[in-house]
């Protein structure tokens, strides 16, 4: 499973590149004022520095909701770089706009996927990524991993190549779920990376290692 960091922030970014598990990014127009990047002209040139830092893909997001600023807009973004994946709304435009990109050999990453059917759109109109959002369906009570494994089971059944990319990812355990349903990718904050690392018996060790250690070299 490929990692993803959500965020646009560089020196998380940084962080997670150095290490070593990073495969992309993802980021939003969210993330970029959280950071406090507004205005196109500094977006734009957020996103080079990001490419800077990593190798793999980067999600980047339209603002437009209509088919036509949705090509213009990706088309901008696209032209950044060769990673640049241009991030689209499923909407009906979002769909049009993703086939269009397809065509043309541009990476999409159709967003804010809620349902199976949804997700099947998607794979219709060859979108590169799909990201359900895991964490805002669990917000509403409903089991963001069951969705993951109906898409997986749609996806195997016909051979799609669209990559599921679990988004809105909240915790350690969501990335481990995520592994065993088969998502392709996942995509959450620097936390729940770095969590992957915790275990109590893991201290618990390294600390007796360690005391033995100066023990016998006192």
């Amino acid at each position: 499973m490929k990692f993803f960091i959500d965020t646009a922030n560089l020196d998380q970014i940084k962080e997670a590149e150095d290490l070593g598990v990073l495969d992309g990014v993802t980021t939003n127009p969210s993330l970029m004022a959280k950071e406090g990047i507004t205005g196109e002209e500094n977006i734009l040139n957020h996103y080079k520095k990001i490419c800077e830092i990593v190798e793999g893909d980067v999600s980047a997001e339209v603002i437009a909701t209509d088919y036509e600023g949705m090509v213009k807009q990706g088309e901008e973004l696209a032209a950044l770089n060769p990673q640049i994946v241009v991030k689209l709304p499923l909407i009906e435009d979002g769909i049009k706009a993703c086939k269009y990109f397809t065509d043309k050999g541009i990476k999409t990453n159709v967003t804010l996927v809620f349902s199976v059917g949804q997700a099947l759109l998607a794979a219709k109109a060859g979108a590169t990524y799909v990201s359900p959002f895991l964490g805002r369906l669990d917000d509403i009570s409903t089991d963001g991993m069951n969705l993951i494994e109906e898409i997986r089971t749609v996806y195997d059944n016909y051979g799609f190549k669209t990559q599921i990319l679990a988004a809105s990812v909240r915790n350690t355990m969501h990335i481990v779920n995520c592994a065993k349903l088969g998502s392709d990718v996942m995509t959450g904050p620097l936390s729940a990376i770095k969590g992957l690392l915790k275990h109590p018996l893991t201290d618990i060790g390294l600390a007796k290692f360690l005391a033995d250690y100066a023990k016998g070299n006192a």
